[in-house]
This record gives structure tokens, C-alpha cells and sequence, in this order.
């Protein structure tokens, strides 16, 4: 069975994750100062998250969606998840 993975974005509140992995202490959620994400642009933070097969969780509806689009007519992703609220 694949385990999932995911790659929080810098913009995600580190709540949800901090909560997802108080929930699911097994899970593996990433955090965005762990992959060191601070900075980069949508496109590098799609392309790490797609090396290291993990699901990118943003709150970025502004221009992320946009960003995955592009990236993957091109390249494999494992996936983003957009937060709405």
C-alpha cells in the first residue's frame, strides 16, 4: 500500500498541521520550514513537492492553481490540495 505524504506551503497556518499530526501522530506532513520554503516560488515548491511524492496543502487559491496547470503538462505530481477557508 502507498503511503501518503504530504508538503505543507508557506502560506499554509502551521495549526493544520500541527493538528493533523496531534490526530494521526503517523502521518508524514511536512512542514514548510522543514523543506525550507520560505522564498521560493510556486513553480521550485511544485517541483520538491513532486520529487518527494508528496500532496502540496496551500492556502495559495490566488495563483497556485494556476501554477499546478502549467507545471503539469509536464511533470508528474502526487497532487494539491487547496484550503478554502
Amino acid at each position: 500500500m502507498a503511503i501518503v505524504q504530504f508538503q505543507a506551503d508557506a502560506d499554509l497556518n502551521q495549526a493544520i498541521v500541527t493538528g493533523a499530526i496531534r490526530r494521526q501522530p503517523n502521518i508524514s506532513f511536512q512542514t514548510a520550514t522543514e523543506a525550507d520554503l520560505e522564498g521560493l516560488q510556486d513553480s521550485e515548491v511544485l517541483a520538491l513537492s513532486a520529487r518527494q511524492q508528496r500532496i502540496l496543502v496551500t492556502h495559495d487559491r490566488r495563483t497556485m492553481p494556476t501554477e499546478f496547470a502549467n507545471f503539469i503538462v509536464a511533470n508528474q505530481s502526487s497532487g494539491v490540495l487547496t484550503n478554502c477557508f
